[in-house]
């Protein structure tokens, strides 16, 4: 088989790792940006809302109008498994669909040209990656499936329930990575404060905790996708205590009217969730990111405007705005009380305002500070700009700063070392910085 490899990754995280796998199983495959001169191209694709799923096809299908003679065209991931029978019959463009289970089993696929689904989603026990996009940083994922009943999600409809990795598998990969020079890692996972439930342990993420604590190298690390019903007080402590977490907390609320939350079926009412998240906001150097959902069934505009309210007024560090999305086999799909897209429309674009606001209003309060910054490489903007991040920000989604000057020239900053810095100006929604010492903090 020829050997130039193209691999597109859609959607989340997760779905990064899942690619990473497939990358770590067709090492003998020469990489290529050119689709073009693809002798394969694989997409992982992404099935959660309507958007996704039309990124995926559209990615698919224009891959495919491209691509050269004889070459392998294949579509895994999410969509393909949520959609499997529809696709193989409705997509011939395609020689080989496979869904979430057989990542690290691609090489076969490839040898046999055989579509293949397994029963059961795919969990890394082992696998080599292939980390992209980072020197420093890498994703680990702690679990897949979900046991919670989200009113709009239909992810426990194709991935199933909760299936937690082990925690000596987790530090066995986590362990590896260190010795490949990662230093910094992010946790995902569908509800990763449920992490270990599925094997009648409550507290998994405070066992995780402790036990990437123990990895010699391990220098910085995040949690993300946290639950309100499954996140408590004791595990937000754990991770304040904690010398290589960071009080990074992402905790996807959706809503805060109580109501609403009632009707996505999501555990917490507005009186718990607003305990958790003013406990994280107390913490010392917190940051705390969430997601809304507008436009769910039988949202009224007092729900909504009592959202935006809590939204402008809160001091959320980062928003997400998603429009409902009505997908079929969810219990929302079934409400009659659907919200006409002009209404959904409208109100994304009013609370994505108030996201923009509140994401400046976090940003101007960093400037004049000290921070811990990470330098991943010279900016697009110019040559002599350095793009940066604060290491307590999850990579590429919490925003850039830019390094415009350091006031020691005896030493050359390194890409993929943290330094601390001084946060000098705001410009437009990017912080500048400057280094006073060019010596890593790492």
């Amino acid at each position: 088989m020829a050997n130039k490899l193209h691999i597109v990754s859609l959607g989340c995280t997760k779905n990064l790792v899942d690619t990473e796998v497939m990358m770590g199983r067709l090492k003998n495959f020469e990489l290529t940006d050119n689709n073009e001169e693809a002798d394969v191209i694989i997409v992982n694709t992404c099935g959660f809302i309507d958007a996704a799923k039309e990124e995926s096809l559209n990615t698919v299908l224009s891959l495919h109008e491209a691509r050269k003679e004889d070459s392998l065209l294949v579509m895994a991931g999410c969509l393909s498994e949520r959609y499997q029978d529809e696709l193989m019959e409705q997509i011939p463009e395609v020689d080989i669909f496979t869904g979430v289970g057989d990542y690290d089993k691609i090489d076969e696929l490839l040898v046999e040209k055989k579509s293949r689904f397994s029963d059961e989603v795919y969990l890394i026990d082992g696998a080599e990656r292939v980390v992209t996009g980072s020197t420093y940083h890498a994703y680990i994922k702690l679990s897949e499936g979900c046991n919670q009943s989200c009113s709009f999600c239909a992810i426990p409809n194709f991935k199933g329930k909760l299936h937690s990795r082990n925690l000596d598998s987790i530090a066995k990969e986590v362990e590896g990575l260190v010795k490949q020079g990662y230093w910094d890692f992010s946790f995902v996972s569908q509800d990763s404060s449920s992490f270990l439930r599925d094997q009648n342990i409550k507290d998994g993420l405070s066992l995780l905790i402790q036990r990437i604590e123990l990895i010699e190298g391990v220098k910085s690390a995040r949690i993300l996708y946290l639950y309100p019903s499954t996140t408590t007080i004791k595990l937000l402590q754990n991770i304040a205590k904690s010398k290589i977490f960071h009080n990074y907390f992402d905790m996807p609320i959706q809503h805060i009217n109580d109501n609403m939350l009632r009707m996505m079926k999501r555990g917490f009412g507005k009186e718990k969730t607003i305990e958790l998240l003013e406990y994280m906001r107390k913490l010392p150097n917190s940051f705390v990111r969430t997601s809304f959902i507008v436009g769910h069934p039988g949202e009224s505009e007092a729900m909504f405007e009592e959202m935006c309210a809590f939204a402008k007024d809160f001091g959320f560090d980062r928003i997400n705005v998603f429009t409902y999305s009505d997908e079929e086999t969810t219990t929302a799909h079934e409400m009659q009380d659907k919200i006409d897209e002009a209404t959904k429309a409208k109100r994304a674009e009013i609370l994505g305002d108030i996201a923009a606001e509140c994401t400046k209003k976090s940003l101007q309060n960093e400037v004049g500070k000290r921070r811990l910054i990470v330098i991943d490489g010279e900016s697009d903007e110019h040559a002599l700009l350095l793009s940066a991040r604060e290491l307590l920000w999850a990579p590429e989604i919490d925003g850039e700063i830019y390094v415009n000057d350091k006031t020691d020239d005896s030493a050359e900053i390194e890409f993929g070392k943290a330094y601390e810095a001084n946060i000098t100006e705001l410009v437009g929604n990017i912080l500048t910085a400057t280094v006073d010492n060019a010596q890593p903090n790492n």
